[in-house]
């Protein structure tokens, strides 16, 4: 099934999963407690930026695989300076933003790659997307387990380990990019233009009520994510988990064997309740969190990280076939960079501010938030994403789309 395109996703995402669910702690341990939000900031803002690569250059002049290899290895070498500028913040968050700029565009790129490649999206994509899910828990594994050897008694976490280990991987998939079986560029010829560089010419393709519905929903939803992405890591070190990285790969196992099921959700559920299904999964693992830290309940907050799997599953990976089924050929590196740039870009920016913005408040002038403050916490993103369900359910349609293959 596809090889090469499951090691690149397995890369793409060991990649992601390496930096992103350690920097928290690694900021924290480094005098930077206050600024845990900003890494989840200045990612979306990449993510803003992202239709730019993939509308103008992947779609039109030059073969999506270069693009990703030339990205990666952009973002590699970025990499590998970052954990050198702990003492000066700014200049940190300023290296994770370039950083971002050049890694936030290949997530959209590794999907147009793979739907030109395949036919049948709803069977195919789900078993090549779970090798991206398997390189992120070998991320964590890797990270709490066997990097603890060579951080001196330190949890790895804590170290610039991970975020070397993410620069490694970076430049591997990058070279590795270039031996990938190349993808004439789908729109070549077409002139370029802002409206179709940020995807409004998708957007005046689809024209439809229930689309515009669906990434409204997007959006929304992906400010109270926002605050899983950036906060449980503190969370679980404040409930005093040892293994952070490894504990939340629990949510990406679940994730494995709820993709590979994912065909016969698509035959069985179709889009609009496997959205429903993500959502209410979202507010249960929100609520769990939130009983679970008064007496620190561990039973309760694994079961709400092992949630993971059906929150991510449901929702971005049935939001990437979704998008890719509603447009022809040649727009959908447009319509997948659209996506990102709704979810990951904008959906993400407003919530990290928001997030962090809730952190503070209940911080004020105290090193950590008390158990009392956790549960108060997570009350938030529960509501936030109970409001998107409502708002979902009652307007959202599904329609046939006639792009299907």
């Amino acid at each position: 099934m596809f090889p090469s395109l499951c090691l690149m996703m397995f890369l793409q995402f060991f990649i992601w999963g390496s930096w992103f669910t350690t920097i928290a702690v690694f900021m924290a341990s480094h005098g930077m407690a206050n600024l845990t939000h900003w890494p989840y900031t200045v990612n979306p803002v990449a993510a803003i930026l992202s239709p730019f690569f993939l509308g103008l250059i992947a779609d039109r002049y030059f073969p999506p695989e270069r693009v990703l290899g030339w990205l990666h290895i952009l973002a590699g070498f970025v990499m590998l300076i970052v954990p050198w500028t702990v003492d000066n913040p700014v200049l940190f968050i300023i290296l994770l933003l370039v950083y971002n700029l050049f890694y936030m565009p290949t997530l959209g790129l590794v999907n147009t790659i793979t739907f030109h490649r395949i036919e049948r999206r709803e069977e195919q994509y789900p078993k090549i997307r779970v090798f991206g899910t398997i390189g992120w828990i070998s991320a964590g594994l890797l990270i709490s387990f066997i990097l603890g050897f060579f951080s001196y008694e330190i949890i790895p976490e804590k170290t610039s380990l991970p975020l070397y280990t993410s620069s490694i991987a970076g430049l591997v998939l990058g070279g590795y990019s270039f031996s990938l079986r190349r993808t004439r560029p789908p729109a070549s010829g077409r002139r370029a233009s802002i409206r179709s560089l940020i995807g409004l010419d998708v957007l005046k393709e689809m024209g439809s009520k229930s689309f515009y519905i669906f990434l409204f929903s997007a959006f929304l939803l992906c400010i109270p994510l926002a605050f899983y992405y950036n906060f449980t890591q503190i969370y679980l070190e404040v409930a005093g988990f040892k293994s952070i990285a490894g504990v939340q790969t629990l949510g990406q196992v679940s994730e494995v064997l709820l993709m590979l099921c994912m065909p016969v959700f698509f035959r069985k559920l179709g889009v609009k309740r496997m959205l429903l299904i993500a959502m209410g999964a979202w507010i249960m693992r929100y609520c769990l969190f939130s009983l679970g830290a008064p007496d620190i309940i561990w039973g309760l907050i694994v079961m709400g990280i092992i949630l993971h799997g059906i929150c991510y599953d449901f929702f971005f990976v049935t939001a990437h076939v979704y998008m890719d089924k509603q447009v022809p050929p040649a727009s959908r590196g447009q319509a997948q960079g659209l996506f990102v740039f709704v979810s990951n870009g904008m959906g993400m920016l407003v919530g990290a501010q928001i997030a962090g913005w809730v952190y503070n408040l209940f911080l004020d002038s105290k090193d950590t938030l008390s158990l009392s403050d956790w549960q108060l916490f997570w009350f938030f993103p529960a509501v936030l994403v109970t409001v998107v369900l409502v708002i979902f359910s009652l307007a959202f349609r599904e329609l046939k789309s006639s792009h299907c293959k």
